[in-house]
């Protein structure tokens, strides 16, 4: 542990280094503002963005060829993202006095660690245009949504289709154990390699077990106003029955997850897995609708509650994965406003974000359907007012690497049985 500990320190200082150099150029041109009428007059630097899904980085890097073209405002995204401490490449930025104007934070725990470097962007004209920016402390918009996303359980239909396995049905944690039992013993005659494919391998994977699959525990089955298990969380402790019906759901998973991507398998060999047609099953959300087609995915598919619970939990979890906040001693405050109201509130901006990177828009002024299928299936939930909030944003910075994470990884390996799995999770977050 502490060799791995070393080694992602190590890592994460060599890019701090590699990245503090990057760019700082533009030009002095008149244009006009891409998202409306108003004319924008360049600072004559690049604006500089840390996006921290590396999955809609060409989209993003391509809006901003256009943008510069139109406005003469030259926009640098650099994406972080696969397993990359986030934030430890951001304070690596900031002791180098080479912060980005606008970067990624994920919820109240980074929030709390980059409060008093964040602009108030109230007053910008997206904020007017959306109920998910991420406000602080004194109610003042800090935070620019992109997307909402919703993950549960994605499903192969097609496979589930020839297994006589009704989706609708995957409602509770008894449903999800049948349906894993029959098409386990269906493996041969459907192609597959697994049931599922689940990643616990939490040095790349402690955000898809420590936050996402954590985060059913937190909120999953709970009005969106509800933050009973969160708080909770924060004051560290636990609800003893909720958490062992969490672990008996997560022990089942496990088992019928491939062992080597369960072990040690990175997000692309998850996603691979399944995208190729050998499991039915897969722990993501929507985001991975823009890498289906470098698998070229042709089969149907949906998405399901990760349903843990003896009683029936209907919806998923959704919301802004994260937001972008503007950083307050920027040179390029104004620039990056008019790049931000771009972003969400042009044609082609929302076209980027909807159709091209496969998200739904947390703008009401978008009228964009989402082309790709689990952005589809997620939008179902969502005009259902079928979902519930995303409380792993709550949680302190870096538990999910530091604390949740390693024991799912724990789990998943057959160190800890489920009584073990509750003590150490009650454990890690009462000394977290």
């Amino acid at each position: 542990m502490k060799n791995r500990i070393l080694k992602t320190t190590m890592a994460i200082a060599l890019t701090a280094i590699m990245l503090a150099g990057c760019g700082q150029a533009g030009n002095t041109d008149n244009a006009t503002n891409q998202g409306g009428t108003e004319e924008q007059t360049t600072s004559g630097e690049a604006i500089r963005i840390v996006n921290g899904k590396i999955e809609i980085d060409n989209q993003l890097k391509a809006f901003a060829a256009e943008y510069e073209a139109k406005t003469g405002q030259e926009v640098v995204i650099e994406s972080l993202g696969g397993g990359v401490d986030i934030n430890g490449a951001l304070k690596g930025y900031l002791a180098a006095g080479n912060m980005p104007d606008v970067f990624v934070f994920g919820g109240d725990g980074d929030y709390e660690t980059w409060k008093d470097n964040m602009a108030d962007m109230s007053d910008a004209e997206w904020a007017k245009h959306t109920e998910f920016a991420y406000k602080g402390e004194n109610g003042e918009v800090v935070g620019f949504p992109y997307a909402i996303e919703g993950y549960g359980i994605t499903y192969n239909a097609d496979v589930l289709e020839q297994a006589g396995v009704n989706p609708e049905e995957l409602i509770n944690a008894d449903a999800w154990k049948v349906a894993f039992e029959k098409i386990d013993g269906m493996k041969e005659e459907l192609g597959l390699q697994a049931v599922a494919s689940v990643a616990a391998e939490s040095g790349q994977m402690f955000w898809s077990t420590g936050n996402h699959i954590f985060g059913y525990y937190l909120s999953g089955g709970l009005d969106r106003a509800d933050h009973t298990y969160t708080d909770m969380l924060q004051n560290g402790t636990i609800d003893q029955a909720r958490m062992e019906e969490f672990a008996d759901f997560v022990k089942v998973l496990f088992d019928y997850a491939d062992p080597n991507v369960l072990i040690s398998g990175t997000y692309d060999d998850q996603l691979a897995l399944w995208a190729q047609g050998k499991a039915a099953f897969i722990i993501q959300g929507n985001w991975i609708d823009p890498s289906l087609p470098d698998y070229d995915v042709e089969f149907n598919m949906g998405i399901a509650p990760l349903a843990f619970t003896k009683a029936d939990m209907t919806g998923i979890l959704a919301d802004s994965p994260s937001w972008w906040a503007l950083n307050k001693d920027s040179n390029n405050i104004e620039a990056s406003k008019e790049f931000l109201n771009s972003l969400a509130l042009s044609e082609e901006g929302q076209r980027t974000l909807v159709e091209e990177s496969g998200m739904i828009s947390p703008y009401d002024n978008c009228e964009i359907e989402p082309l790709t299928p689990l952005a589809r299936a997620l939008q179902e939930y969502v005009v259902a007012g079928n979902t519930y909030s995303w409380g792993w944003t709550k949680m302190p910075d870096g538990m999910a690497m530091n604390a949740t994470g390693p024991v799912f990884e724990l789990y998943a390996k057959g160190e800890l049985d489920r009584d073990g799995f509750v003590r150490m999770m009650e454990k890690a977050i009462a000394e977290y």
